[in-house]
């Protein structure tokens, strides 16, 4: 059988049409000969680069590379390889190349013959990694000022917080000795005032010295609001005494004392069921007194005021309504809030916000909630739950 015949590769065709530049040259670098690929790399045909030196091809820092290093290099090991070199395009332009080189001594005197590769894509891949190391330090540098910048900040915000701390510390501590201090001063205030209006005293008298029992009264509820707010801020909490009484019948005697603190109001108690709470009987007085105080202060005391205590099941309610203005949605998430006001009251009755809060914190000392409802036609109700056991 015929076997297959390969054809006879064209040597010539081989050298001219190499994927690489060849060039053979002189010792001196008198280039012999180029192939094809490099005369059009280089912009010159093969009859113009003949006789013409290999190393004036070359930029500037290539012909001193080549002078000394790469030429000492062919004559001492007979050869170099993967030298990175500049060439000079016939359009004065540059490109990159690898070469590869070997010395030969021939009968006519010794040859160097080089071969040569592109390597644009390689020396912009190496261009762009030394850019991106470079960013890469950069960014690492900046990290390591902003880590250093933050170390700073975090210390100075530290010293901030420590000294508003101990300014905040400072503050609750004073209030609680100045509100304490006042107490005495107010109890005397109100006995002289009681003591007074046992004798006989004309209209205006008797006026003036109710008006100094309600500021009395009212500036010792404030005042026990600030203890009880300063007691919360130092982690104590409100502290509560309960014990076995009748829930409504408590109260009914707020409800009776608090038409005495707030005659202009219309208050009335209803009364849902019957049995016994475990309440701490001043707490649960101080608590209705500022649910309905806030109820005097923001809502239509042309309308009454309704006190309702519920024993229902495992629970104990007490809920306080009155009508008037809404209580607008953006404020009722943090109506419990200390020194939160929806609003000045129209009366002109401005106060610190603790009422409340201080509400709240009695509920949760007994184990219970509050909750508030309000709308413009239903009015405002406040109920705190409290449970039995």
């Amino acid at each position: 059988m015929p076997s297959d015949e390969h054809p006879l590769l064209d040597p010539l065709a081989l050298f001219e049409n190499a994927p690489c530049g060849l060039v053979v040259t002189k010792e001196d670098g008198a280039i012999l000969r180029a192939n094809l690929t490099f005369s059009q790399w280089i912009g010159f045909s093969e009859p113009e680069l003949r006789g013409r030196r290999f190393q004036d091809l070359l930029t500037i820092g290539g012909r001193i590379f080549h002078q000394t290093h790469w030429a000492p290099l062919m004559r001492l090991q007979g050869s170099v390889a993967e030298v990175k070199l500049d060439l000079l395009h016939r359009e004065r332009r540059t490109f990159t190349v690898l070469l590869n080189g070997v010395r030969h001594e021939r009968a006519n005197g010794v040859q160097h013959e080089l071969a040569l590769f592109t390597i644009n894509d390689r020396d912009k891949y190496e261009r762009e990694l030394l850019k991106a190391r470079k960013l890469a330090e950069d960014l690492l540098q900046q990290k390591s000022a902003a880590e250093t910048e933050l170390r700073l900040a975090q210390a100075q915000l530290s010293k901030a917080f420590e000294d508003a701390q101990k300014r905040a510390s400072f503050a609750e501590q004073m209030v609680a000795i100045v509100s304490h201090d006042l107490k005495n001063p107010l109890t005397a205030i109100k006995m002289s005032a009681d003591v007074l209006a046992q004798g006989e005293r004309t209209a205006r008298e008797t006026n003036l010295l109710g008006y100094i029992t309600q500021s009395a009264r009212r500036a010792e509820r404030l005042i026990s609001d600030l203890l009880d707010f300063t007691l919360v801020r130092v982690g104590r909490g409100i502290v509560v005494s309960p014990s076995n009484l009748d829930f409504h019948d408590l109260v009914r005697q707020s409800a009776e004392e608090l038409r005495v603190a707030f005659p202009k109001a219309r208050i009335v108690h209803n009364s849902i069921g019957t049995g016994t709470a475990h309440l701490d009987a001043d707490r649960v007085h101080q608590l209705i007194g500022n649910l309905v105080g806030n109820s005097v202060t923001y809502g239509d005391l042309e309308r009454p005021i309704s006190i309702t205590s519920q024993l229902d099941g495992a629970m104990a309610r007490l809920s306080v309504h009155n009508y008037g203005a809404a209580i607008p949605p953006i404020f009722i998430t943090r109506l419990f809030e200390p020194m939160t006001r929806g609003a000045d009251a129209e009366n002109g009755v401005r106060s610190v916000g603790l009422g409340l809060f201080i509400v709240r914190e009695i509920a949760k000392a007994h184990g219970g909630r509050v909750s508030v409802s309000s709308d413009e036609t239903s009015g405002t109700s406040f109920t705190v739950s409290f449970p039995l056991g």
